[in-house]
């Protein structure tokens, strides 16, 4: 596949799949050996587990939207700088809803074989999205 049809693919992934909640949509982008790496998410594997990964983020925020704020190709990987928005509607591990509107930022890059996403690196705000959702507090204690 060309590096055009990589970001095609990965833009579904993060328009289709993570803003509108397309599942469906994971078993044509991931390979059944796909390994998604995330400290927040620790051993998600294959098209079933990003699909219960998507699932749990979309409960606890139903009218969560991802907005790609850049995008790289290179070879076989694509790399995205997004930003997120949404309210926290539903349990999110384990934190009940908190009714708050809530924005994160942050970066993942897809490696692709075949047109299928083979494996992921995620890394975003998660302790500024834990702050804003007052698990954590503020640094500086303010």
């Amino acid at each position: 596949m060309s590096a055009k049809e990589n970001k095609a693919n990965a833009r579904r992934m993060i328009g289709k799949v993570w803003s509108q909640g397309n599942l469906d949509l994971v078993d044509e982008l991931v390979d059944a050996n796909y390994v998604f790496h995330d400290p927040m998410a620790p051993d998600v594997r294959g098209p079933e587990g990003l699909k219960q990964l998507v699932a749990m983020y979309r409960t606890a925020y139903p009218d969560l939207q991802f907005t790609v704020e850049d995008e790289l190709s290179d070879g076989d990987k694509v790399i995205h700088r997004w930003s997120c928005a949404g309210t926290h509607q539903g349990e999110l591990m384990g934190i009940p809803a908190t009714g708050k509107h809530t924005t994160t930022s942050g970066i993942n890059i897809i490696r692709f074989e075949g047109g299928k996403a083979v494996e992921e690196w995620a890394r975003w705000d998660s302790l500024g999205l834990l702050q804003q959702l007052g698990v954590i507090p503020p640094l500086g204690g303010g």
